[in-house]
């Protein structure tokens, strides 16, 4: 009947904003809802989906502003994703896509859940001595998106990100690649082609970065990123291979921000989600859930002098007309 929130039971923000986005999407639950209900109480127990299946169950219910986590942290834990430590929610994400995807039965269901979220791009690899080419089509959970150039240029906009990841380079010098044609190593072109985008888009910002000192700081500057986005409108013909059809559905719109606060070793996440069934937007943090506006989802585009500012580290995106 309303947003419910998840208690924090020991460093499980990154957790609980990314189950809150997980658990907003009403095609990911479409899915979860008809999972295999495992047999005995053990299995039951190590089941990832039905452990969040009982959580959304939980949560529906609507007699509590927040519920606990505790059940599906403690099967999460039989899968070496450890309590109480800090979580990268980019690779926290990936982590619980493959555990979903590994522990559901039914082959119809695994497929629904694959094509939900995956990406489908084509590497191209030419040389720039004769018309040696390969190409090699490869799959993905996000676009991990750099957010700032090979010159350390603060990328400006959320398109301007897009169109450096799909760039063109240039592989020269001592990253030139061995060509068969030619028999030696050669200058090459490396690219990377759009193939096929899911209903659920996941947007990965690179904002934590190694210096050469190995330390890891995060990069807070301003970055927008828009409400509606026409991959269309921002990749050029060359960037993409893909057909009219498959073009034509392209268009997104924002779903979710995973939004994090604070510094690399001391950090907090939180999760702002458009309801589906209502259009609203809402802030969840922990067992805090409130009502927001465009206005405060803007508010995580960053700032460049508020190092321990919150800031969008990872991107939901859906399709709004799919196929």
């Amino acid at each position: 009947t309303e947003a419910i929130g998840l208690y924090n039971i020991g460093q499980t923000c990154c957790l609980n904003s990314l189950l809150q986005v997980f658990l907003m999407n009403i095609r990911f639950t479409g899915i979860l809802r008809r999972i295999v209900v495992p047999r005995s109480h053990v299995q039951k127990r190590r089941s990832v989906p039905y452990q969040m299946l009982l959580l959304l169950e939980e949560m529906q219910c609507g007699k509590q502003k927040a519920v606990s986590p505790r059940d599906l942290a403690y099967c999460l834990s039989a899968y070496e994703v450890k309590l109480f430590v800090q979580y990268d929610a980019a690779q926290l994400f990936l982590t619980l896509w493959n555990l979903i995807k590994r522990q559901m039965q039914k082959p119809e269901l695994v497929e629904e859940f694959s094509c939900l979220y995956t990406i489908c791009v084509q590497e191209h690899l030419a040389c720039q001595k004769c018309s040696f080419e390969t190409k090699r089509n490869s799959s993905m959970l996000t676009l991990p998106l750099p957010v700032l150039d090979s010159n350390s240029h603060v990328l400006k906009t959320l398109e301007d990100c897009l169109q450096y990841f799909f760039h063109p380079e240039e592989l020269t010098d001592h990253n030139m690649c061995f060509c068969e044609q030619c028999g030696r190593k050669t200058p090459f072109l490396q690219s990377m082609k759009l193939v096929h985008l899911p209903q659920t888009l996941t947007i990965h910002l690179k904002r934590f970065c190694f210096e050469k000192s190995a330390y890891i700081h995060k990069l807070s500057h301003y970055l927008p990123f828009p409400q509606d986005l026409d991959f269309n409108a921002v990749l050029t013909e060359d960037q993409c291979q893909a057909d009219d059809s498959e073009k034509a559905a392209w268009q997104y719109e924002l779903f979710a921000v995973v939004a994090h606060s604070g510094s690399t070793n001391f950090g907090h996440y939180c999760a702002y989600i458009r309801s589906l069934t209502e259009g609203k937007w809402y802030c969840f943090n922990d067992s805090k859930v409130c009502q927001v506006s465009w206005d405060d989802v803007k508010c995580t585009y960053g700032h460049s002098s508020l190092h321990w500012g919150e800031t969008a580290y990872l991107l939901i995106y859906m399709k709004k007309h799919p196929q």
